[in-house]
């Protein structure tokens, strides 16, 4: 076999395994568009198509607003608990993002410059929580809740959510600030800043691209939550979108193209957040790879 024939198999399995990878994660995606752009009648056929015959807006319509059909019968619009819902997605996984990166940008800096007793059983201790399933300590968190009265709070479900989040945060900090040299800090000190004023002026504004893909990880799994919000937000008072689009099942009826509908919409923010910032998200990542 020759080297050209070599480069030209190694290609063609680059090309498709990049192609099944790039269908295995999009295709769920493009299908959920098409069934949101399916007519009722067309989404229980049994002949389906890879694009619909007589696309519809009538899920969406049906999802912001009530509209008319042709028949004149008002479609009843599911609005104003979607836009509740989105609202208190939003508010939780931004209010989980900022708490937990403020605590892992001071946090990891101590666990890397400040020298005290077990600071690395410490740093281990809080890492190994990772490997902790969430379902074992669910029900002694759902009874702690209650005594603290935050069951179905924003504040309750945020900061559950930086309990989860905060060691990888820590963690990929760490390694952060262990890629950034000491001198930079120690001439600081030198000219009289303290350790305070050294981490807000000179530390953090180095480490911007650690903390945006600590804050773009961060947003993406609270967004992503089901299970925490399913227990802990039980009303449309802090029900998010993962928790109110499963709702769209009713007892006699599925309403899939409303589902997907929904799906669709929910998915747009953590999309444009990922394509806008997505430069600093591989420059957090690999901040400590070339220490």
């Amino acid at each position: 076999m020759t080297r050209t024939t070599k480069r030209f198999l190694n290609n063609a399995a680059l090309s498709l395994g990049a192609a099944v990878l790039l269908l295995w994660s999009l295709g769920p995606i493009y299908w959920s568009l098409v069934a949101s752009l399916t007519p009722p009648n067309a989404l229980i056929s049994d002949n389906l198509h890879l694009w619909p015959l007589a696309p519809t807006w009538a899920h969406y319509a049906k999802l912001f607003g009530a509209t008319s059909t042709s028949q004149g019968n008002e479609v009843q619009s599911v609005w104003p608990q979607f836009s509740k819902a989105l609202a208190n997605s939003i508010i939780t996984a931004l209010a989980a993002t900022l708490v937990t990166v403020a605590i892992a940008a001071v946090g990891a800096w101590a666990f890397v410059r400040l020298k005290f007793p077990g600071r690395d059983a410490l740093f281990i201790a809080v890492v190994a929580t990772l490997a902790v399933p969430g379902f074992t300590v669910l029900i002694p968190l759902y009874r702690l809740m209650i005594a603290a009265g935050l069951i179905d709070t924003y504040t309750g479900v945020t900061l559950i959510y930086v309990s989860a989040f905060l060691p990888l945060a820590l963690w990929l900090m760490r390694s952060v600030y262990q890629a950034m040299p000491l001198s930079l800090e120690e001439a600081a000190w030198i000219d009289g800043a303290s350790k305070f004023y050294t981490l807000l002026r000179i530390v953090l504004p180095l480490a911007g691209p650690g903390l945006v893909a600590c804050a773009i990880l961060t947003f993406l799994s609270a967004w992503g939550q089901f299970m925490i919000p399913l227990v802990f937000s039980p009303s449309l008072a802090t029900k998010p979108l993962t928790v109110l689009i499963p709702e769209f099942v009713t007892r006699n009826y599925v309403d899939y193209g409303l589902m997907n509908a929904a799906g669709i919409v929910a998915i747009l923010p953590p999309i444009l957040l990922v394509l806008f910032l997505n430069r600093f998200l591989v420059q957090g990542l690999m901040a400590g790879a070339s220490k």
